[in-house]
């Protein structure tokens, strides 16, 4: 009998196992009195390992699809992430396994990193920082042109109005920037940017931008969207903010484009390759702020995804299927 075809097993019955080398997320689920059993492993050994134990199991980056077939009891995954590229979606509907992503857990962490990056690249904190490391104080400057610069009065071009993108619009109105936005249908936003379109809208968006913030997501529309071609609609004193996914991002196009100061700068938190090796040449770039693809990493994130996560068993254990935030 095909697993799909058994009733989900009772609370009392259940097993849990979290799978994250650093998310403290036994610790919080212990603190939700559920009285499930669960445990956490934490290196991709430990998981294969313990994988044949689990009814559900909580992970994102641990997963290979190597793991099904020591999976016997598995019922549900619920991803520690918003993406779910990672997962055989085919094989999960053949085995009647469910997929749940953490959507939303990071729509605050994630607009306040774009957000972040902006002020920083436009109050130049990155290259403060670096005056700060030599101990040297830095003296005022003449030219205007080379001066740091201010947020209000600026057009941020946000790619993907979707939930993170939106609430980076918000934000950004309320530095009074002018905000205008890509977003697959229009016609379902209703917030405070100042100009919405569909994906046809992507070249005047870029000719128009200060900063351009993709928060979009990697699909076969998004990949490799900032290219040698569309990096040359920019302006040269535009900034890229990418809290997206790296792959949306022409490597070879892009650094040239900053070297050459063919736009202003970057920040940069997702990389095709991470850790971002320590020979990239993004490391060396000055007018490139990197970071560790931590933009939605908060003190608030291991608690978000556990209301996601209780919620779902709530509705598998009811015998409902339609899980909040459901792939497969």
């Amino acid at each position: 009998m095909p697993i799909s075809d058994t009733p989900f097993p009772a609370t009392s019955d259940l097993t849990i196992g979290f799978a994250h080398h650093a998310y403290q997320l036994k610790e919080r689920f212990d603190g939700r009195g559920t009285g499930v059993g669960h445990f956490q492993v934490y290196n991709p050994d430990q998981l294969n390992q313990r994988i044949a134990d689990m009814d559900v199991l909580v992970v994102s980056g641990l997963w290979n699809d190597a793991l099904l077939d020591n999976a016997p009891k598995l019922r549900w995954i619920q991803s520690v992430g918003t993406g779910f590229d990672q997962f055989p979606l085919d094989q999960l509907k053949e085995r009647g396994i469910h997929l749940s992503r953490a959507f939303g857990v990071m729509r605050e962490a994630v607009a306040e990193q774009a957000l972040a990056c902006m002020l920083s690249l436009a109050r130049h904190m990155h290259y403060l920082r670096d005056y700060q490391r030599q101990n040297d104080w830095r003296a005022y400057i003449s030219d205007i042109s080379n001066r740091e610069d201010e947020l209000a009065g600026k057009t941020v071009g946000i790619v993907g109005l979707g939930l993170i993108g939106s609430r980076v619009a918000e934000l950004s109105k309320a530095f009074n920037m002018r905000v205008i936005a890509t977003k697959r249908d229009p016609s379902t936003y209703d917030g405070p940017a100042d100009q919405v379109t569909g994906a046809d809208g992507l070249d005047d968006l870029l000719r128009e931008s200060d900063y351009v913030v993709l928060t979009c997501p990697l699909n076969d529309e998004t990949a490799g969207l900032i290219n040698k071609r569309t990096l040359g609609l920019m302006k040269r004193s535009a900034f890229l903010v990418n809290v997206a996914r790296g792959g949306c991002v022409v490597d070879e196009d892009l650094l040239p484009a900053l070297r050459s100061c063919e736009i202003a700068g970057a920040a940069l938190d997702h990389f095709h390759e991470e850790p971002l090796g320590a020979q990239s040449p993004y490391w060396e770039l000055d007018n490139v702020i990197v970071t560790p693809h931590n933009a939605s990493e908060t003190r608030m994130y291991e608690e978000n995804l556990m209301d996601i996560l209780i919620e779902n068993m709530g509705r598998l254990t009811r015998g409902e299927t339609e899980l909040l935030h459901q792939v497969v």
